[in-house]
């Protein structure tokens, strides 16, 4: 069935279901009936001009089409490909005679685009998974500009990147960007993570919280300028219209400008603002235009935030009240709505949730107004006086220091993950309500089966001596050495991953921290890796066969390369390669290592407990050697679906022949080893259900 027939089916189905409410008098549900009649209807329009468009008969194909640019062109994650992190890409809509397409180019292509500029595109065109447009064009050429940007797009452009420029260096002023006007092209990954783990990622996210603060200051500035109201509201309107233009119309941001609208409007009428149907009309208004938008997470997670603040807090305020003072409970009752009713979806779309986040809202609530208000007047300055701005910036880095240390901290604490998708979505609907139903004897009763659930998806549940991470695409794996202590071999290509594994895991000191080649799917987790931890010594590049080392219980025996610093045409072939032995086990570590190689290294090795496969299972490898290995245990650590067929199913087979017992992360996820007077206990991430986990 062509996906515009959905929405089609809904609508005929609302509107026999309406015409029966309207008959029989029910006027509640006639209203909600007539909102789902309205929604499907413009989805099953818009769906359907989109599966007519022209670009669906050029799939595949080389095509040059004129367009106008409609957004920013926004950076997306790096990609890893080999010894290489992939040139970054970037990413922005534009509409064209075929309807709206999203275009991919590179960085020189996009620099200095701006939306309402019209430009030609030659790409070849793929279809996506993204509803909203009619194809997706990646870009083989550079993208020629036919018409420059209007003097009102150049204006705001500058008023963004003299916010940028005036903001310096270092997280605190990418934050101010992101805290002003949703400008968070200097936050790095490591940042954003941060920022994520600790639940402040809305600061950076412009919602109703920031036009609430702009409107509040312009209105009070307004007394000093106008004597009468209604002209105190009409240049606040006015504001707000730049507001919105300057910050991009994103849907949290077309949510907060249309509640903020009625709210103006209500009161130039001198009649009583009432929020909830101002945030419904706001709801109708902004999915009217663009019923997608209705998809949106961010544009959910901004509504119900919203209905939190209005429908819980005053409930959870005098609740409150009754054992703390006023203000203290207004400002706990606040974020604990919010998150309450955001808290499925933020499950359903991150698989976890940080109790911590709670905390780091409460503490960072003081410094927002300050940051908002003042950086605002710093970007509205800047094109005219740069040095002002600066000045003005220097008053609140302070603050944005404050919010940025807060991040670190809060995001330093482990976070209770759970299952993402619709069965997490589920999980945390099912306990918000029980809550809600129940009251306390739910929230005992949620406590005790909380720990119950945490317990048993301990991972690894006990002590261990071998983890293998899941990275992904690359390799990291972990030695134990006891109190906090590790050897890291390798440590995958997204930093992200490497941190949450370490910190699984509790490391706080790398004894030793092998790089075997220089690949990017290896090393270019480094920064991860070293995050928050000490590392005494590192191998890269700098250790010759003949190397030994005793760290701990283990002793460390280098058999390549046979020269420190040697270099191949092929770097896998450079890869460290080490027996790594102690009275329970024995581990061949491998790299990246080719035949070649590995028929150098024949008779060297000798049977080992533990192989870590050569090349993520890759079908080059020497038969021979392998059975030379015989190992007890294979592990191979390749990403679910690669591109490369890692792990082949010739090396899988060699294995298996050997009768080794051969464990693969994109199968299994992470693996952890126990050994014992080598007897080996194996387990992995995926081998029982955990619906409850400390990450």
């Amino acid at each position: 069935m062509q996906s515009w027939l959905y929405p089609a089916a809904l609508t005929v189905t609302a509107l026999i279901a309406l015409s029966l409410a309207i008959k029989t008098a029910k006027k509640q549900a006639a209203v909600l009936l007539a909102a789902i009649l309205l929604g499907s209807a413009l989805l099953s329009i818009r769906q359907y001009s989109l599966s007519q468009s022209e670009l669906l008969e050029h799939i595949g194909e080389n095509f040059t089409i004129e367009a106008r640019v409609r957004t920013d062109p926004v950076a997306l994650a790096a990609k890893v490909r080999g010894r290489d992190i992939v040139e970054r890409k970037f990413s922005f809509l534009a509409s064209t005679y075929a309807g709206p397409i999203r275009i991919i180019a590179p960085r020189a292509s996009v620099a200095g685009l701006l939306p309402g500029q019209k430009i030609s595109v030659t790409g070849r065109v793929v279809k996506g998974s993204e509803r909203r447009v009619a194809a997706l064009l990646i870009a083989s050429r550079p993208v020629t500009v036919i018409k420059s940007a209007s003097r009102w797009a150049k204006a705001l452009s500058a008023i963004r990147t003299g916010l940028r420029d005036a903001s310096g260096g270092g997280d605190a002023g990418a934050l101010i960007p992101g805290m002003v006007i949703g400008d968070t092209a200097k936050q790095s990954a490591d940042f954003k993570n941060d920022m994520r783990r600790a639940g402040l990622t809305h600061l950076v996210a412009v919602s109703g919280a920031n036009f609430a603060i702009v409107s509040a200051f312009v209105l009070w500035c307004m007394q000093f300028v106008f004597r009468k109201v209604p002209a105190r509201l009409i240049t606040t309107a006015i504001a707000l219209t730049a507001f919105i233009a300057l910050v991009r119309p994103s849907p949290s941001v077309l949510r907060a400008a249309a509640m903020a609208a009625v709210m103006i409007l209500a009161m130039s009428t001198r009649q009583a603002g009432d929020s909830l149907p101002a945030l419904g009309f706001a709801i109708a208004a902004v999915i009217a235009i663009d019923p997608w938008q209705a998809r949106d997470p961010g544009f959910a997670l901004s509504v119900l935030a919203t209905a939190g603040l209005l429908l819980l807090a005053p409930r959870l305020t005098a609740t409150m009240k009754r054992w703390l003072p006023e203000k203290i409970a207004v400002v706990l009752a606040i974020p604990i709505a919010a998150i309450a009713l955001c808290l499925p979806v933020i499950i359903s779309l991150a698989g976890y949730f940080s109790p911590i986040s709670i905390i780091a809202n409460v503490i960072a609530a003081p410094f927002v107004a300050p940051i908002t208000i003042v950086g605002f007047i710093a970007a509205l300055i800047s094109p005219l006086s740069p040095p002002a701005a600066h000045l003005l910036i220097a008053l609140i880095r302070p603050f944005a220091t404050v919010i940025t240390s807060i991040a670190r901290w809060a995001a330093s604490y482990s976070v209770i993950g759970i299952e993402s998708g619709l069965l997490g979505f589920l999980v945390a609907a099912l306990l918000v309500l029980s809550i809600f139903l129940f009251k306390r004897r739910a929230v005992i009763v949620i406590l005790i089966a909380s720990l119950i659930l945490l317990w048993w998806g301990r991972f690894p549940a006990g002590d261990w001596d071998l983890f293998i991470c899941d990275v992904g695409q690359g390799d990291g794996y972990v030695i134990n050495l006891q109190h906090h202590k590790a050897i890291v071999i390798d440590v995958g290509p997204d930093p992200h991953l490497i941190d949450q594994c370490l910190r699984q895991l509790k490391i706080e000191t790398i004894s030793l921290l092998i790089l075997t080649h220089p690949h990017a799917d290896h090393i270019a987790g480094l920064s991860g890796a070293r995050k928050g931890r000490t590392v005494e010594a590192t191998w890269y590049g700098n250790i010759a066969a003949g190397t030994t080392a005793s760290i701990g219980e283990y002793r460390i025996e280098v058999l390549w390369p046979l020269e420190a610093g040697l270099e191949d045409a092929n770097p896998n072939n450079v890869s460290i390669a080490a027996k790594i032995s102690s009275k329970n086990l024995s581990l061949f570590a491998s790299g990246d290592i080719e035949p070649d190689v590995q028929g150098e290294l024949r008779g060297k090795v000798g049977r080992v407990d533990i192989y870590k496969v050569a090349h993520h299972g890759s079908r080059y490898q020497d038969l021979t050697f392998m059975r030379e290995l015989s190992p007890t245990l294979a592990l191979i650590s390749a990403g679910e679906g690669n591109s490369y067929g890692h792990p082949a199913p010739s090396t899988i087979a060699a294995l298996e022949q050997l009768h080794a017992k051969v464990m693969r992360t994109d199968r299994d996820g992470a693996i952890a080893v126990v050994a014992d007077n080598h007897h080996l206990t194996i387990s992995s991430a995926s081998a029982r259900f955990r619906l409850l986990r400390w990450e």
